[in-house]
């Protein structure tokens, strides 16, 4: 049909915010829009509840707008028998636009068909007549010829026998008109068409794009934005592994959790609504109960194989798996004689429609036949109704198994399930194995699943241990939000009383609101080490290590002496092999203090043991965290695409638990920033520094500001990273931290300074760090500084200084194996020499080489807008500008201290020379290019700056100059000639 002019405007308005509401999808729109654009056809296909109506409607959305013509049909099972039901549809309603540009026999033979009279043009064969064909296709391409034309057919598996034939003869024969064709087609419907029979069905130059399933971030995302925001992370996990990224199943799952009054049991599977059961499970219908029965046997084994089924009393288990095969059901390995469901919403399934006597019964034959012994815990706990010690006792055997085999997430579920049969009257109570769940759940990541359990024992626990545990268990859940469990302190500190065990977990918290959420770094220090005291006095070696560990951490960011003493002593045997790679151990502090000491290769095999070691035993929040620090080791050592790689992963698997957040998203935009997409890092490092104000966490938010810090520089924007980094500077001498080699930001808010024209400020920054770098041995820090005091002397005038000090830093952090820093050194050493007039083409290349070793792209553009830039310099009048302030411009000194120039970067020959030497050194640029006649947009490109940086150094240049507007300033040049 022709879409109102009305219509297309509101279509074409709300087109982009259509695409809002397709999560996951981009590259298949990029594809799709690529292919329309070319001509031919689209074919969008996958399994259903995939999505593939939705991206269907948000395209043709795209693509209606004025003087183009839409015809759409959507086809139903119900309705597949009619013929030309689908012609009907796509035509019928522009048939009067058509119907006299057709000749007689063709007009006759369309409207017959589309009146239902269809019979009257069929052949005696049964096949539609040439003159049907022709009507079809010349309709399409008298529609063409009044403008675009987008034919949108859903549900191609249903669309009618008459229907298809006429479509798939029409659309062979558009190729080069201006017809589009754009289809969707249900996959794994048995007996319907292919993929490949559709797409010949379609112009010849059509493209099959599968729409792939979510991840479980958009997953995540999609249930958030259809008003699940209150279920639980775990929750939208288990959400996304069952509905394997189907968007209409997980939405579906999640609509039945939300409106359950009660969740899903341990070791139950999510329970599916009726709406999905009958779409799932309707196949099943034509199976024998026998049958039904064998998949029911299958579905509630973890690991189902033929021996398992035939061991559980299936004595037809072969038959019965080739009858399901054949439905597309489930899918058999023969070589390892193992059968695994073709979605894993259809276990799910199978097991909600069974009754519980049913259930029981499965389960009780596999506890006695399965051959993993935490299967066959977890079948015998299913089976058995009411307490029972002896149950409760062996699903926590397979609860340690389990954890020892690096499942936590399952060691909290057997736990979950050794407190429902455990007896009130027991030497073990109920209220202790669900404690020990909560701290598996800890481990795995599920941070919410454990708050709540921890909540529900501290509803009705009276003894001491159990309360204090309980309320450990919440402020661990909190993360880097203590602030929000700050109430909780008080509590616990009374619950403890006089027990130093107790005592000792409570203080080990308390170090950590120290810092976190109070910023005092010396008390954080204090409170840990009374802490390692406490556990010590009572036994507790796990907590006496980690608060060692702490507080080695605190005297590593003060600087302390004490700190390798300390870190020595919490590495001490005998170590607990999980805390040997707890990411808060002796072993992450370790890590983080050969990193600072700029020992790159130690602290890389140090982390990636760490890592290993974190998978191994399934701890999330380590992973996270150690993902992270590898990702910075490999960004200080050049290794630029493998720390993107390495901090996108860590990002994911954040924002996946809600663990990290943060710190995470500070590290992935320092990433992005030197070897990804600096726009992106800009968002990234924004919504970092949003996540930790949200938290109050303190010390994350400095990391967070210097990481935006640091995008805004490499970005142009020097005033923006002045105004993030001081915040840092001020945030760090606030907490205490004395170390500069934790965050390295000094070096790039001294070089943001001299570009804003604060070289004062940046030499009193430069000084005061160099001297605590130089006291703690800090040797890539004292290189950095090396540029950064280059900066400041070349603004000064001292270029000569500033070639020595940026020649020295070069070598400095090539010894230490630095070389992203060391190119950026580099690149300020070009700019020094190219605007001394000495040649810096030399050190340019050698810079752009080790930027394209580092896979430093966003650098590696630098070097290539300089070599532009100076090779139209040397093209055009000896005026020209200078490249400008990259992100390691070296500023000159006033233009008449330049020996061999005619002009300062930016600044003007004779003319207007005297009258710019009082201003600093971007001012004299921008100035400079104000009296060549730029815009701000123009200066801001030139100088690689923001347009707010160039607006706000033209206030300062009409400050000092006293004039008022960008007029002035050519005046003031005009009244100024050279020599007066």
């Amino acid at each position: 049909m022709t879409v109102p002019h009305d219509v297309q405007d509101l279509a074409d308005h709300r087109s982009d915010r259509t695409n809002d509401q397709v999560i996951g999808q981009e590259e298949l729109f990029a594809a799709a829009r690529r292919r329309l654009a070319q001509g031919g056809g689209v074919l969008l296909h996958g399994p259903a509840g995939i999505g593939k109506s939705t991206a269907l409607r948000a395209l043709t959305a795209e693509y209606a707008g004025k003087s183009r013509t839409v015809l759409r049909c959507s086809a139903t099972e119900s309705e597949s028998h009619l013929p030309f039901l689908a012609i009907a549809d796509l035509l019928g309603p522009v048939l009067d636009r058509v119907a006299d540009r057709l000749p007689d026999t063709q007009r006759c033979a369309l409207e017959a068909a589309l009146t239902g009279h269809g019979e009257a043009v069929l052949r005696p064969d049964g096949h539609h007549g040439l003159a049907l064909r022709l009507a079809v296709l010349a309709a399409f391409r008298a529609l063409a010829a009044d403008g675009p034309v987008l034919v949108v057919a859903d549900d191609l598996q249903w669309l009618d026998r008459a229907s298809t034939e006429l479509l798939g003869f029409a659309a062979r024969r558009i190729n080069g008109t201006r017809v589009r064709m754009l289809c969707a087609l249900r996959t794994q419907t048995p007996g319907g068409p292919d993929v490949n029979d559709c797409l010949r069905g379609l112009p010849h130059d059509s493209e099959a794009l599968r729409v792939a399933p979510l991840d479980r971030g958009q997953i995540s995302a999609l249930l958030a934005r259809r008003g699940h925001r209150s279920l639980p992370r775990s929750t939208v996990r288990a959400i996304g592994a069952a509905s394997a990224g189907n968007p209409m199943f997980a939405l579906e799952l999640g609509r039945a959790l939300a409106e359950s009054p009660t969740p899903p049991r341990p070791g139950e599977p999510l329970p599916v609504p009726t709406s999905l059961r009958a779409l799932l499970l309707g196949r099943l219908d034509r199976l024998p109960a026998e049958t039904r029965r064998t998949l029911l046997v299958a579905a509630a084994g973890a690991r189902p194989t033929l021996a398992l089924l035939h061991a559980a009393g299936r004595t037809d288990a072969e038959a019965d798996v080739a009858r399901a095969c054949a439905l597309g059901v489930l899918v058999a390995d023969p070589e390892n004689h193992t059968v695994r469901f073709t979605h894993p919403l259809v276990p799910s399934a199978l097991y909600a429609a069974a009754d519980g006597p049913e259930r029981r019964a499965v389960h009780a034959a596999l506890s006695r036949v399965a051959f993993d012994p935490i299967d066959r815990a977890r079948h015998l706990a299913l089976a058995t109704a009411g307490a029972d010690p002896e149950v409760a006792a062996r699903l926590s055997e397979a609860a340690g198994l389990a954890r020892d085999r690096g499942a936590p997430s399952v060691a909290a579920s057997l736990g979950l399930l050794a407190a429902r049969h455990a007896p009130q009257d027991a030497g073990h109570s109920p209220d202790a194995y669900r404690l020990r769940a909560a701290e598996d759940a800890l481990t795995a990541g599920e941070t919410d699943l454990a708050r709540d359990i921890a909540q529900d024992v501290l509803g009705r626990a009276t003894e001491a241990a159990e309360r204090v545990r309980a309320w450990t268990v919440v402020i661990d859940a909190a993360g880097q939000a203590l602030s929000e469990v700050d109430a909780v302190f008080p509590q616990a500190l009374a619950d403890a009383g006089d027990d130093p065990r107790l005592l000792g977990l409570v203080h080990h918290r308390l170090a950590w609101q120290a810092l976190l959420v109070e910023g005092d770094s010396g008390r954080a220090r204090q409170e840990a080490a009374l802490a390692a005291r406490l556990a010590a006095a009572g036994g507790d070696r796990n907590t006496e290590l980690l608060s060692l560990a702490f507080q080695a951490h605190m005297e590593v960011l003060r600087g302390h002496p004490d700190a390798p003493a300390t870190i020595a002593r919490a590495l001490e045997a005998p170590q607990d092999d999980a805390l040997a790679c707890d990411h808060n151990g002796a072993g992450a502090v370790h890590c983080r203090w050969t990193m600072m000491s700029d020992r790159l290769d130690e602290a890389r095999s140090t982390v990636t043991a760490l890592l290993r070691g974190a998978r191994r035993r399934g701890m999330v929040e380590a992973e996270v965290q150690y993902l992270r620090l590898l990702a910075e080791t490999e960004l200080a050592s050049g290794h630029c695409g493998r720390a993107v790689d390495l901090a996108r992963e860590s990002l994911r698997l954040a924002r996946d638990t809600g663990i990290g957040e943060a710190a995470a998203g500070a590290l992935a935009a320092h990433a992005e920033a030197s070897g990804g997409d600096p726009a992106r890092a800009v968002e990234l490092a924004e919504e970092a520094v949003r996540t930790a104000e949200r938290d109050g966490d303190q010390i994350f938010l400095a990391h967070t500001l210097a990481a935006l810090g640091h995008v805004r520089l490499v970005r142009g924007d020097a005033a923006g990273a002045v105004e993030a980094l001081s915040r840092v500077r001020a945030l760090e001498a606030g907490v205490g931290i004395d170390d500069p080699a934790g965050g390295r930001w000094h070096g790039d808010l001294a070089e943001a300074l001299v570009r804003t024209g604060q070289t004062q400020e940046a030499r009193r920054l430069v000084e005061e760090t160099r001297a605590r770098a130089v006291r703690l041995r800090r040797e890539g820090v004292l290189a950095v500084l090396d540029r950064a005091e280059a900066l400041v002397r070349s603004a000064e005038g001292d270029a000569e200084g500033a070639e020595f000090l940026l020649t020295r830093s070069r070598e400095r952090l090539a010894l230490l194996g630095r070389r992203l820093s060391e190119g950026r050194t580099l690149l300020a050493l070009a700019e020094l020499l190219t605007r001394t007039g000495r040649g810096g083409a030399g050190a340019r290349e050698e810079a752009g080489r080790l930027f394209r070793r580092c896979r430093a792209l966003p650098w590696l553009r630098r070097v290539e807008a300089m070599a532009a830039a100076d090779t139209a310099a040397s093209a055009g009048p000896a005026l020209a500008a200078g490249p400008g302030g990259g992100p390691s411009a070296v500023h000159a000194g006033p233009a008449a201290r330049v020996p061999g120039a005619a002009g300062g970067p930016g600044g003007t020959a004779g003319g207007g020379v005297a009258l710019l030497e009082g201003l600093a050194a971007m001012e004299r640029q921008v100035a400079g290019l104000v009296m060549e006649g730029a815009t701000n947009r123009e200066i801001a490109g030139r100088l690689y700056v923001s347009v707010k940086t160039v607006e706000a150094t033209l206030t300062r240049v009409y400050r000092k100059l006293g004039i008022r507007s960008r007029i002035d300033i050519v005046r003031l040049t005009a009244n100024h000639p050279a020599g007066g």
